[in-house]
């Protein structure tokens, strides 16, 4: 059993809007943000959930130094001041030798990537940026994130595909019960709403193509289900040792108290049968929190509206959670958004321990036949949440289950 973090801090921005109230708000009201996307207009799928603010808005919440950073670097940025800033603590008076950073990222900078290559093919290398590099390579967010805070302690960026943000999330963890920094800034970053990207989506059958009906598309564990809808966004938590929070008289929203990680070791996209690696990553959390399977009050499903990853983990957690525990799925509202899903989640997940509150699964009245799990639906249900799990799981066979439990 590991020593507990406290989440003392969470930052959000997401296709809900900017902040994690606004995010928590939207998934209580159970409405998708899905919209058709012009960026996508020429394709099969032309649909999306965009983080509603123009780069333009964006650049003028991070300041001066926006212009050297891409998409996904500025939400990262905005995401770790307001997760810091709820925290209650200083950048400008903490030990940033004691801070660590780690934002993960599954793809990078798609959007810069493909402009810079149009450029390349249209008008010669000339017109390529000297910022090429550093806009797309996914490790910036992390690197903008430590300057924007002066966090000198050690900084990483996982890329574990759609499980990164999680990653993140349990790699800070691990930097803090090691003794090798004080306070840990975690999440993700992901904004690779582009047309290659989804072109490439669209081809490996994952994308929803209710293109009549974009706010509902995406319907996680739906019987009619078809794929996700792409999506963008950041979140962001501050993780810090229980003791040492309440020392300095902080807010603990939360207590993270088991990780598990786990490989499939089967296929480069689709699940194991019988999901056996995310029932060893869930097992493996929480033995890790010291917890048996029948003290789990609430599932945050990874629910990505995919007829193999709904099947595969309803199947999971009726395995594993025989007695029903509540279960939602934030993808039917804010949509799909890779690497930054698992951090979103877990922020979410926090936040149903502190409201003791269960967000519906957006566009599902029941789960499909078969499916012998207690989904929430159609309005947020009042539950005394104790004790709840975040899944994330991502191509390659990655899977990390985190465990939370409330504050008191």
């Amino acid at each position: 059993m590991t020593e507990p973090v406290a989440v003392t801090g969470l930052g959000l921005v997401t296709p809900a809007g900017e902040g994690a109230d606004a995010t928590w708000e939207a998934v209580c009201r159970g409405v998708g943000t899905a919209a058709h996307d012009p960026a996508l207009a020429a394709l099969p799928v032309d649909f999306s959930c965009r983080v509603p603010l123009s780069r333009e808005a964006l650049d003028r919440r991070v300041g001066r130094t926006s212009w050297r950073m891409s998409r996904s670097a500025v939400l990262a940025v905005l995401a770790a001041r307001e997760a810091v800033h709820d925290a209650g603590l200083d950048p400008g008076t903490w030990n940033g030798d004691r801070v660590a950073v780690v934002i993960g990222c599954g793809m990078g900078a798609d959007a810069a990537r493909e402009e810079q290559a149009r450029r390349l093919e249209e008008q010669g290398a000339d017109m390529v940026s000297a910022l090429t590099v550093p806009l797309i390579i996914p490790n910036m967010a992390a690197g903008e994130v430590t300057i924007d805070l002066g966090a000198r302690g050690p900084s990483l960026a996982p890329a574990t595909a759609c499980a990164s943000g999680a990653t993140a999330v349990a790699v800070a963890r691990d930097l803090l019960v090691t003794g090798q920094c004080d306070v840990a800034v975690a999440g993700a970053t992901e904004t690779a709403v582009t047309p290659l990207v989804a072109a490439g989506f669209w081809r490996a059958g994952t994308l929803s193509r209710r293109t009549d009906a974009v706010a509902g598309a995406s319907r996680p564990f739906a019987a009619d289900r078809d794929g996700f809808v792409l999506a963008e966004g950041a979140g962001v938590l501050v993780l810090e040792r229980a003791g040492e929070a309440a020392a300095r008289g902080a807010r603990t929203r939360a207590l993270l108290v088991g990780c598990g990680s786990t490989s499939d070791a089967h296929h480069p996209t689709a699940p194991a049968p019988g999901a056996r690696g995310a029932e060893r990553a869930l097992r493996t959390a929480l033995a890790d929190a010291g917890l048996a399977p029948r003290d789990v009050d609430h599932v945050n499903a990874h629910g990505t509206s995919t007829p193999l990853n709904d099947a595969g983990e309803a199947a999971l957690i009726a395995r594993v959670l025989p007695h029903c525990p509540s279960v939602t799925a934030p993808k039917g509202v804010l949509g799909h958004s890779l690497g930054a899903a698992g951090a979103v989640e877990a922020a979410l997940t926090v936040l149903t321990l502190q409201h003791r509150t269960v967000p519906p699964v957006a566009n599902l009245r029941a789960p499909a036949p078969g499916f012998d799990i207690d989904c929430v639906t159609g309005e947020p249900r009042r539950q005394d949440v104790r004790v709840a799990v975040s899944h994330s799981f991502g191509f390659g066979g990655h899977n990390v289950v985190l465990a939370l439990t409330g504050a008191s």
